[in-house]
């Protein structure tokens, strides 16, 4: 009888290095072969394919899931049988390479927003006083804008009450590469927070020349890549990270988020009108804690009062001149402060909720100015007479 068996033929290195651009570093969300991680490929006959790579450092947190990309996308290439992968480091020269690919060809630190051809729109947070949810708002901001598909990061101002890596539920350190920072990556967003870099819950005890070059070194030395937006989580007040944020990113446009009470939005105000003294345009005026829904009948209950938002925008209209328009009434809902604690923002768990309802509308209305330099300031003023 004939043999109706078929033999499918080893596949060429060609093929495999074809199958291995489509593994992206974990960390740095590129492709493995641009990054020159690929060391080696052999192919034997029988269709066992050997894969050497490259690790930027030999403490990669994410390892084993590169590994396991690796052999899951060579392994779809016909007539490969097995799969194997031997793990190198990439020496000091190699690093210093990857890391002046990454920053665009320059070896010099410089912070990517601050320049004047950037296409990335950053959002600087801000509150009066504490306790009214901006981290929150900031999370779940970020969080539904990486679920649209925009590239979005997050940097933890806030020095000292630092909490996005735990609202966020990232788990993982960052790693260096030289002295290029790889921040990790949760539900899409890119994190980088002081609290991964100190012990357990040690306070940070800090005066402003150290706040500035630590919001100076997240901004210049952390691998962001080609951001569509980056929200700065800062801390309450006008103090010294506001300030630096203004001479460190003069672009970045201030989002204040306040509660509906008078004594919040007086102390709100304050904050947004620091504008007025950098220059910094103000994009509108969030109220979080709006109103609660009656668990029996259905009705708003005010509970903080109500009109603070509105009141804030009004004065903030006022003061600078420009529309300030109150973007969202974001009601109480404990799922929004258990997502927190848990690490799965609102917006993710549960995008139907009213409270995840009107952050994802914010979000759409934030993010809905295409990228590019229409609306920016060019720095430029009419020539003398």
């Amino acid at each position: 009888m004939p043999d109706n068996t078929t033999t499918v033929a080893a596949p060429t290195p060609e093929q495999v290095r074809a199958a291995l651009e489509q593994v992206q570093d974990p960390e740095i969300r590129r492709p493995i072969t641009e990054l020159d991680m690929v060391k080696s490929v052999a192919v034997a006959p029988d269709g066992t394919v050997d894969v050497a790579l490259y690790l930027t450092v030999a403490a990669c947190p994410l390892k084993d899931r590169l590994t396991s990309d690796v052999k899951t996308h060579v392994g779809q290439v016909p007539g490969v049988r097995e799969v194997r992968v031997e793990l190198d480091v990439m020496s000091a020269e190699q690093r210093q390479t990857l890391q002046t690919k990454l920053r665009g060809g320059r070896t010099e630190r410089e912070i990517p927003f601050a320049k004047p051809g950037s296409l990335t729109r950053v959002f600087a947070v801000a509150s009066g006083k504490g306790g009214v949810g901006k981290s929150s708002v900031t999370v779940n901001l970020a969080a539904a804008m990486a679920a649209k598909g925009l590239k979005v990061g997050v940097v933890d101002a806030d020095i000292y009450g630092h909490s996005v890596p735990r609202m966020l539920g990232v788990t993982e350190r960052p790693t260096q590469v030289q002295d290029m920072i790889m921040a990790p990556v949760a539900h899409g967003v890119r994190v980088i927070s002081i609290g991964m870099f100190t012990p357990g819950n040690e306070p940070v005890v800090w005066r402003g020349p150290m706040l500035h070059r630590a919001l100076q070194q997240f901004l210049a030395d952390v691998y962001w890549g080609d951001l569509d937006v980056l929200l700065m989580d800062l801390p309450p007040g006008t103090g010294d990270v506001a300030i630096s944020v203004a001479q460190l990113v003069p672009s970045a446009e201030i989002l204040v988020v306040t509660t509906p009470q008078q004594a919040a939005s007086e102390v709100a105000e304050r904050a947004g009108t620091i504008a007025l003294q950098t220059r910094q345009r103000i994009v509108g005026v969030v109220e979080n804690m709006s109103w609660l829904p009656c668990p029996h009948c259905g009705e708003r209950v005010e509970v903080f009062g109500e009109g603070g938002g509105q009141t804030v925008a009004d004065a903030l209209t006022r003061a600078t001149g420009a529309q300030v328009p109150l973007l969202g009434q974001v009601p109480i809902d404990m799922r929004l402060r258990e997502g927190g604690d848990n690490g799965e923002p609102l917006v993710l768990a549960d995008a139907d909720a009213p409270a995840a309802a009107v952050l994802i509308s914010i979000a759409d209305r934030l993010s809905s100015r295409a990228r590019g330099l229409v609306g920016m300031s060019l720095s430029v003023s009419p020539a003398a007479r």
